[in-house]
Parts: C-alpha cells; sequence; structure tokens
C-alpha cells in the first residue's frame, strides 16, 4: 500500500528546558557594527551562574497524510517566524516526496524573498523534508545523497567565546590539538573600528597559537566581514609567513573588488560564504577567483537540496566546500555523501554545539577529532525527554 505523502501539517515546536550551570568568560567577537564605538560589547564578558540556566529552542515538524513526519532543529526564530507566517498554509497538499518541486515553489513564492530570512526558512523545510524521505525508506540522509563516502568525517575546532586571556588561550589551544581536530579557527575581537591601536593584539593571536600548535597544524582566523581591506592586507603581511591555513570573511559578502584587491596582495587563503545564500551568488566568487574555500550553510543556504548543488559547482572549480558549522545533521550527511576531496572536513563549534544540541538524545559529539556517521533513518533527530521538560507549539506572537 502507497502512503500519501500529500503534506497535511506544518508545525514549529518550543522545546524548553534547565541546563546545568556555567560559569565561564566568553570573548566576543568583532562584528560588523563595532565601526560604530557606541556599539561595541567588552572584549570579555561573564558567563552564566546560577542553578540553572533556561534552555530553549525550536523545532520543525511536517507531517503528511499517510503518517509520515519530517523533524528537523534546532531552526533559528527568523526561520521559524517566515515558515509560520508565509510557508505553512501553502505546503498543505505538497507532495512531500517532491522535494525539487517544492524546493523551487518555496523560491518563488515572495518576489522579494530570494534570500536572508526567507531563505532561512526555505533551507529548514527542505532540511525537514529529506529527513521524511529518509524515514520513508529507512535510511539515513547520507544515504538518499549516494553516500558513504568514508566511515567517519574529520572536523576542525571552532573556538568562538573561548578566552584570549594569557595562558588561558594557550592551554585551550593544546587541549584541542591533543584531542584530535583537524584544526583550529579563532575569532578577533578586534577590527577597524577601534583605529589601528589593537592591530598588534591580532597579530599576536597567531604568534601565540603558532608557538603552541607548532609550524605545519592548520590555523584559521575569522574576522567576521569587520575589516576593510588596507587592515586586512596590514594583518596578512605581519603574518603571512606563520601560514594561516585561512582567512575568513574579512569583507562584506558584496565586496568583490575589495576581495579581489586583496586575493592578489596575499598569498592566505581567503575563505567566505556563510552569508552567500544560493549558487547565483557564489558563482562570482568562483569565477573571479576570489576565495580559495566555500562555506556555504545548509541551514542558510537552501538546506542539502541547494547544498548538494553548491558542491557539485565547488567541483567544477577545484574549490573544497568546508560548510559553516551553525548547525550539524544537514552539514554532516551532505559532507558524508561527497568526496573527500570536495568536502574534506566540518566544523565544530567547541563552545556552542554542547548547549545548541542540549535537547537533541545522542547529538553528534566529536570523537578523535572525527564525527561519526548516523545510522538512524533520516537525520536521526530524538529529542531527550529526561531535558526537554516542555514541548508545545510555538507562534510567531511567541517571539
Amino acid at each position: 500500500m502507497v502512503l500519501d505523502s500529500r503534506i497535511s501539517s506544518v508545525e514549529v515546536f518550543v522545546v524548553e528546558g534547565l541546563e546545568p550551570p556555567r560559569s565561564e568568560r566568553s570573548q566576543r567577537q568583532v562584528r560588523p557594527l563595532d565601526l560604530y564605538s557606541e556599539h561595541r560589547t567588552p572584549v570579555v564578558g561573564e558567563g552564566d551562574e546560577g542553578l540553572g540556566r533556561a534552555r530553549r529552542e525550536l523545532y520543525l515538524r511536517v507531517g503528511t497524510r499517510g503518517g509520515l513526519e519530517g523533524f528537523y532543529g534546532p531552526i533559528d526564530v527568523e526561520a521559524a517566524r517566515v515558515i509560520v507566517s508565509s510557508f505553512s498554509e501553502f505546503l498543505v497538499g505538497q507532495d512531500a516526496l517532491a522535494g525539487e518541486a517544492v524546493w523551487d515553489k518555496l523560491q518563488r513564492f515572495d518576489r522579494h524573498g530570494r534570500h536572508g530570512h526567507m531563505k532561512m526558512g526555505i533551507s529548514a523545510i527542505d532540511n525537514a523534508l529529506w529527513d521524511l524521505r529518509g524515514k520513508a525508506f529507512g535510511v539515513p540522509v547520507w544515504r538518499l545523497l549516494g553516500g558513504p563516502s568514508r566511515s567517519a568525517i574529520p572536523v576542525y575546532a571552532s573556538t568562538l567565546g573561548l578566552p584570549h586571556d594569557a595562558g588561558a588561550l594557550e592551554k585551550s589551544a593544546k587541549e584541542l590539538l591533543d584531542a584530535g581536530f583537524s584544526g583550529q579557527k579563532w575569532f578577533f575581537a578586534h577590527g577597524p573600528g577601534e583605529g589601528w591601536r589593537e592591530m598588534g593584539t591580532n597579530i599576536e593571536l597567531v604568534e601565540r597559537l603558532r608557538a603552541v600548535v607548532g609550524p605545519v597544524y592548520p590555523l584559521m582566523f575569522d574576522a567576521f566581514m569587520a575589516w576593510d581591506v588596507p587592515y586586512a592586507r596590514r594583518w596578512a603581511s605581519a603574518v603571512e609567513h606563520l601560514a594561516p591555513a585561512w582567512l575568513e570573511e574579512p569583507l562584506a559578502p558584496g565586496s568583490y573588488s575589495g576581495y579581489r584587491e586583496l586575493r592578489r596582495s596575499t598569498r592566505i587563503p581567503l575563505a567566505a560564504g556563510e552569508h552567500l545564500y544560493d549558487r547565483a551568488e557564489v558563482l562570482p566568487f568562483l569565477r573571479q577567483g576570489l576565495i580559495s574555500v566555500l562555506q556555504t550553510d545548509p541551514e542558510w543556504c537552501g538546506g542539502v537540496s541547494e547544498l548538494t548543488r553548491l558542491c557539485g559547482l565547488a567541483e567544477v572549480f577545484g574549490m573544497p566546500l568546508v560548510p559553516h558549522g551553525h548547525g550539524l545533521h544537514a552539514a554532516l550527511h551532505v559532507v558524508a555523501s561527497r568526496s573527500p576531496e570536495v568536502c574534506p572536513m566540518m566544523e565544530y563549534l567547541v563552545r556552542v554545539m554542547p548547549s545548541r544540541y542540549y535537547f537533541d538524545k545522542g547529538a553528534p559529539v566529536p570523537a578523535n577529532g572525527q564525527l561519526a556517521l548516523p545510522t538512524a533513518p533520516g537525520f536521526g533527530i530524538e529529542l531527550d525527554p529526561e531535558r526537554a521538560t516542555s514541548v508545545s507549539l510555538w507562534s510567531a506572537e511567541l517571539g
């Protein structure tokens, strides 16, 4: 008997619970808004303390008339708003197994909504439908995509939030090195909004890390779109001999001429892509050779469907695609289905991911610097009832 795969419901749930207390110093990241002094926050802030921290995450469920369900999360509140206010009613009656057609319809749904928050909503829906299809056929998503390409996926440690204090940075770098991560990415706290006075701190960050991990271990650095060309060139000229593996998002996503100028002035590879939302936005970067590493995110660029297309595009240009690590599930399954040459590794935010996936039963956790391939149908996302003490329907009015 063939099940009716027409969509019958699209719902966002809010999951709540208490995460164990944590008190730790947190290093800020330089931001584009830092150009304005009144919007700069302290470089180091104190973490949360107390008996327990309230944790709240959103998850998406797509149901069909035949009883199949797709489940994905956590998702961003921006995606949830778009899904509930714009897409949920439209999706009812669509064939959940006709993924390409559904994706195309959502892309055409709003003439102003191809990118940004609308694309985040499309991404969440697309990922939930891949989960549904995996469950329909009883296999992990990576199997539907043609994998596996290897038995486990290497990950690099992304250190957002880890303090740069003397001693603390060196201790963290050594621990991550010993844990087997394929590399480490560190985040700048300073940019041109402060003038040149903190340039030395940004240079010393590289020098201090190199002294710990040695001359060849991959070290990456993220400027989060907050630098300009003169600032990036000066930093690059000072640290080029220390061989950073890449400089990530030094400039705004649309700064083609800036990327071109910077690429010509340094041998340090440039990386970007988490804020590029589809093939059309990525293509100029590839055609003009502006970057060396592509970092599109399957929770922002259009889901598993668009990330697999971008993998094909990157392969044509001989460029590795290392997905941005906002989330793990979709990226892990896509990477597991691609050649190691195309998708050599993944990003793992060592401080962020344990909290982000606090409610997930059996969330992906690296061992010896690698993520094991999930074996459950779909993405295998399951809430832990001991941690998810409250699950309720979310609406845009709840915020």
